[in-house]
C-alpha cells in the first residue's frame, strides 16, 4: 500500500493539473477487508499472556486499569503507546493506549479511529469492554487476518476512562442511578461541549476532562470515533440537539429528529453496529414505557434533546463520525455479567474499526509537490468539513455515489473535484492546489 501511495504521489507531482481520472485511484483487488468478518480465535484467559490476563468477572479500578496498561505497553512495545491526554478533576491520568504497528512514527493517510468509555463513571461497561478489545487485538494479531489488517492499517486510539473519578464513586449493580455520573466537580462531561446550536458556546463551565478531549482532538485528526454509555441498548447518532421553536413539541414528550448533510453515513454507522451486535438490533424496550428503537439505531435528537455532547462536537467542530453506544439496560451491572456483555458487543466493536476505511481519503498538494496543511476540506452540499494535516492528509468516511470535493487553504485558490466511491474500495484522491483567488474545477 505505502509503495503504491508513494508511485502515486510521484505521478501527480510530474503531471500536476492532470484529469480527474488521472488524480484517483482504487485499492486492488484485495480492496474490502473491511468488509469481512472477524474470526474469533482466542479469548479464554488460560492462554493469554500474562501481561494481557484481566480478572474475568470483576471491573478495574483506577490503579488496576493503569497497572494492565502499563504492563501491556512493555510486553508490547511495538504495537503500543501509552499515554496520557491530561488528568481527571483529582489528578488521575486520562490514559489512551495506541494499538498499531507503527506506534511511535507517522505514517502517510494511516486513519486515526478512537473508542472512550466511561464518560458517565456510573456507566463502566465500556471501559471493561475496552480493557478486553485490548486484550482481543494484541492476542490475536498473529492469528486472525482481520485483526491484523485492523492494527498494520489503522491507528486505534483506546480510552478506556473519560471520568476516573466519577468511577471510584459508583456502586456496582446500581442499575439506575446517578452516583459517580458526574466529574468531581459535578459537571456532566457529556454536556460539556461547544454546542452548535447554542452558538458556538460550552454547555457550562469547561472541564479538564472535556478540555482534554478538545485539545487531543486538535492533535490528531481522528475519522472515526465512538462513546460507550449504558442505560440503554441502542446505537445513536447525530445529531443529539436541535434548533427547537417555539411550540416546543419536546415538552409534551415528542422530539423530533435533528438530521446530519452526513445522514447517510450515520445510518450506515450505526445499523452496521447494531446488526453485528447479538441483541441491539432486536432489544426491546428495556423497562416498561421505555422507547423502543427500531433496528436499534436512533437519531440522538429524535430519542431526547442534549445540549453539549460529545458526538456532536467530534462531528461539528473535527470532522470525526462519532457514535454514542448505549450497551446495556443497566447502568452498572454486577461483574460477573461482563463476559455476556464483551460476546454481545465483540463483533460489533472490531468491525465498527474497519469502517474507518471505507470513502475518500488523499493529501493536499501545492504546485511544487509539497502538502498543504490546514487546508479546510469538505464534500459539497455536507456542511461540515474537516483540516488536512501538516502532511496535506485528509479522510472522509462516505457511503457509494458520486461527490464534489471542495478545498479552502490561504493563498490558494478554491479547488473543486468530482471523484466516486465505490463498495468495498476505499478511493486515493490527491488534490493539487494553485496560487491565486480563482476558483479551480478540475476536468472529468
Amino acid at each position: 500500500m505505502m509503495i503504491h501511495l508513494v508511485l502515486v504521489q510521484m505521478a501527480f507531482i510530474a503531471i500536476y493539473g492532470a484529469s480527474l481520472r488521472d488524480s484517483i485511484t482504487f485499492d486492488g483487488p484485495e480492496a474490502s477487508p473491511w468488509l469481512r468478518d472477524p474470526r474469533i480465535v482466542l479469548d479464554d484467559a488460560v492462554s493469554v499472556p500474562p501481561a494481557l490476563r484481566l480478572n474475568p468477572e470483576g471491573y478495574h479500578h483506577y490503579d488496576e486499569m493503569t497497572a494492565f496498561l502499563r504492563a501491556v505497553h512493555v510486553a508490547y512495545p511495538q504495537l503500543t503507546s501509552l499515554y496520557s491526554i491530561g488528568q481527571s478533576v483529582q489528578g488521575r491520568e486520562l490514559w489512551v493506549l495506541l494499538i498499531s504497528t507503527t506506534p511511535a512514527e507517522r505514517t502517510i493517510l494511516k486513519p486515526e479511529v478512537k473508542y472512550v468509555g466511561n464518560i458517565h463513571g456510573n456507566e463502566p461497561v465500556g471501559r471493561e469492554l475496552l480493557l478486553r478489545l485490548i486484550q482481543h487485538l494484541l492476542v490475536n494479531y498473529p492469528k486472525d487476518d482481520y485483526v491484523r489488517f485492523l492494527v498494520e492499517t489503522t491507528n486505534i486510539h483506546i480510552m478506556p476512562s473519560m471520568n476516573p473519578d466519577g468511577f471510584e464513586v459508583s456502586r456496582e449493580g446500581d442499575c439506575g442511578g446517578v452516583q459517580g455520573r458526574y466529574n468531581a466537580n459535578g459537571k456532566d462531561l457529556n454536556r460539556n461541549f461547544p454546542d452548535l446550536f447554542r452558538g458556538g458556546k460550552n454547555n457550562g463551565d469547561p472541564q479538564p476532562e472535556a478540555n482534554a478531549i478538545a485539545r487531543w482532538m486538535t492533535q490528531r485528526q481522528f475519522v472515526l470515533s465512538a462513546a460507550f454509555h449504558g442505560g440503554a441498548l441502542v446505537a445513536s447518532y447525530p445529531f443529539d440537539n436541535k434548533e427547537v421553536k417555539l411550540n416546543l413539541p419536546h415538552l409534551s414528550g415528542r422530539y423530533e429528529p435533528s438530521l446530519t448533510p452526513d445522514d447517510d453515513t450515520f445510518r450506515h454507522l450505526a445499523t452496521m453496529y447494531s446488526f453485528n451486535h447479538r441483541k441491539m438490533h432486536s432489544a426491546g424496550a428495556c423497562f416498561p414505557g421505555d422507547t423502543v428503537f427500531p433496528n436499534g439505531t436512533t437519531n440522538g435528537a429524535a430519542w431526547y434533546y442534549l445540549a453539549g455532547g460529545m458526538q456532536d462536537y467530534n462531528y461539528v467542530w473535527n470532522g470525526a463520525m462519532e457514535l454514542t453506544l448505549e450497551v446495556g439496560c443497566c447502568k452498572y451491572p454486577r461483574g460477573e455479567t461482563l463476559p455476556e456483555y464483551w460476546e454481545d458487543n465483540k463483533q460489533a466493536m472490531l468491525k465498527y474499526l474497519g469502517e474507518a476505511h471505507r470513502g475518500v481519503r488523499g493529501q493536499v498538494f501545492d504546485s511544487l509537490g509539497n502538502p498543504v496543511a490546514n487546508a479546510n476540506v469538505r464534500i459539497k452540499n455536507r456542511s461540515f468539513g474537516s483540516k488536512t494535516t501538516t502532511l496535506g492528509e485528509f479522510w472522509r468516511i462516505l457511503m457509494p455515489g458520486v461527490y464534489t470535493l471542495q478545498v479552502e487553504a490561504d493563498g490558494f485558490a478554491t479547488h473543486e473535484e468530482t471523484f466516486q466511491v465505490e463498495e468495498g474500495r476505499h478511493t486515493l484522491l490527491n488534490v493539487p492546489l494553485r496560487r491565486g483567488g480563482d476558483k479551480v474545477i478540475a476536468a472529468c
